[in-house]
């Protein structure tokens, strides 16, 4: 398996097809790789780290552990370019402050922002940057 860090997000829904664009636009670096919760690899890693597979969840897996919702989220932002970089001290917060405000947006993405028949292709000039 790759050694970079991974990020596993739902496929179909709009809202995480539009969080993976926008982490690819402002990342420092090409530092992530991409998976969807759905595809082969996706699975595998849901075992791998004993998630269960009905998880909601974007997941992050970063240096042989796993971090999903807002933890990963949050880790997720030491990756990405200033100012979006500064959220990443928000990991230190008590877990009760921010993960129910991402558990409250993932519970209404579909209603709010739409979830396709299937995940779209990625643009080809990052196809490889997915798996």
């Amino acid at each position: 398996m790759n050694k970079q860090p991974l990020v596993l997000f739902d496929g179909p829904c709009t809202f995480c097809q539009r969080s993976v664009r926008f982490i690819l636009r402002h990342e420092r670096s090409a530092d992530l790789i991409f998976s969807s919760l759905q595809s082969e690899t996706g699975q595998n890693q849901l075992q791998t780290f004993a998630i269960p597979p009905e998880i909601d969840a974007m997941v992050l897996i970063e240096e042989g552990e796993a971090f999903s919702g807002s933890d990963a989220a949050l880790r997720i932002c030491k990756y990405l370019r200033r100012p979006w970089h500064w959220f990443y001290g928000l990991r230190h917060l008590p877990g009760w402050m921010h993960r129910p405000v991402y558990r409250w947006i993932a519970r209404h993405r579909y209603q709010w922002f739409g979830k396709d028949e299937s995940c779209p292709l990625p643009d080809p000039a990052q196809a490889d940057r997915f798996i």
